[in-house]
């Protein structure tokens, strides 16, 4: 058996040797050195004044409906889904797609799991039954559909390359044997009040869920979905705006090599590091684009004024086109409470100084896109 302080593996009768994790919290504890404290400091600092940002925006709920679309996208792209953003507001708009259905349910399932993840929350703590139900919203209706969603694996997984097999494999997680007891523990030591901060605590449960890798599919953007999970749970996030999935995309090797030496070199420092570096770069990024839609919001209506786009419709378009960004004339005409010859005028108008871009190419059954908006939002989403 070889030990280190992240676990042990055990060699298996058919020649592999799984990993098996320690239970948390570490021990021996965390080390606090210097460099780790000042990236604590300054992850708390970015994420309060991410926090901060909800309190100036102007719809706090649309630019949070549209950050859970990216965070879905990005953490299902992780995955190897190849969903756009444009084509999953086209498929909640009934535009026609050329793109994979299964990719695009995907992400839609992602949103249906936060979501519910989200709401119960507000009545109770993480649990294992909770996990669960989250874990088959997510993969119930997609391709890993046939690997019972909402159960904890009962035979061995593996994370290799495509096609290779159990031998030759990157990272064998835990014999299924040994499940139960290290999710039991990971539920205690999620709701546990301790001394660690909250953004190290996550940081180590990120790791040992997917060290433990319990399901058989969707370990992954199961194991993300935890992070919005307890930041919000715990109130450290009044509302869900912190996604790493776009860190973790754009560092994809280290991530999987740091993960990897907490197991063979029981490093919890360097990957926590990085986690809290994560943290920092992701705050600052989504409170940027939170400002650039605030100035987005000001254009638009100065736009509308210099052209003389006047009357309280076109202001109730510009706000609506903000919770709709692809949107059609009867859709406007319902919004607006006006006739469709109305909302037909409105549309060109704005269609006309550059605000919305007609996307169907048809002459009846029109679509049309808000693309600066969906430019911000989408930014990282692609490559």
């Amino acid at each position: 058996m070889i030990e280190s302080r992240g676990g042990h593996f055990v060699r298996q009768r058919e020649g592999y040797q799984a990993f098996v994790p320690k239970e948390l919290p570490p021990d021996p504890p965390l080390v606090f050195d210097t460099k780790l404290q000042v990236l604590l400091s300054d992850a708390d600092r970015a994420l309060a004044r991410l926090d901060g940002m909800t309190m100036i925006l102007p719809n706090l709920e649309l630019f949070v409906a549209m950050f859970m679309k990216k965070e879905a996208l990005i953490s299902s792209q992780i995955e190897g889904t190849q969903a756009s953003l444009k084509g999953v507001l086209e498929f909640e708009a009934n535009v026609p797609s050329s793109e994979n259905i299964n990719d695009i349910r995907e992400v839609l399932n992602y949103l249906k799991a936060m979501d519910h993840g989200l709401e119960n929350l507000k009545n109770g703590p993480v649990s294992l039954e909770l996990v669960k139900e989250i874990h088959r919203i997510l993969i119930e209706g997609t391709r890993g559909s046939r690997f019972n969603p909402g159960e904890f694996r009962t035979v061995q997984n593996y994370i290799g390359r495509k096609g290779g097999t159990i031998l030759q494999a990157d990272f064998i997680p835990p014999p299924p044997g040994y499940i139960p007891d290290l999710m039991t523990n990971l539920e205690k030591f999620i709701n546990s009040e301790d001394e660690l901060p909250p953004l190290v605590k996550i940081a180590l449960i990120h790791s040992q869920f997917e060290t433990i890798h319990p399901f058989l599919d969707g370990n992954g953007r199961m194991g993300r979905l935890l992070i919005t999970f307890y930041l919000c749970g715990k109130g450290i996030l009044s509302s869900p705006l912190l996604y790493l999935s776009l860190y973790i995309n754009r560092h994809k090797e280290e991530y999987m090599d740091l993960l990897n030496k907490t197991r063979t070199e029981g490093d919890l420092e360097a990957w926590v590091k990085f986690f809290l570096q994560g943290v920092i770069e992701v705050s600052k990024e989504a409170g940027t684009a939170a400002k650039e839609i605030i100035e987005l919001k000001e254009n638009v209506l100065g736009k509308l004024v210099q052209h003389d786009v006047a009357g309280a419709n076109a202001v109730r378009l510009a706000n609506t086109i903000f919770n709709k960004p692809i949107i059609s004339i009867p859709e406007v005409a319902d919004s607006l409470g006006v006739s469709n010859p109305t909302a037909l005028k409105l549309v060109t108008r704005f269609e006309e100084v550059g605000i919305l871009v007609e996307i169907t190419g048809k002459k009846r059954f029109k679509k049309y896109l808000f693309t600066d908006y969906v430019a911000i939002i989408e930014r990282g989403t692609k490559g």
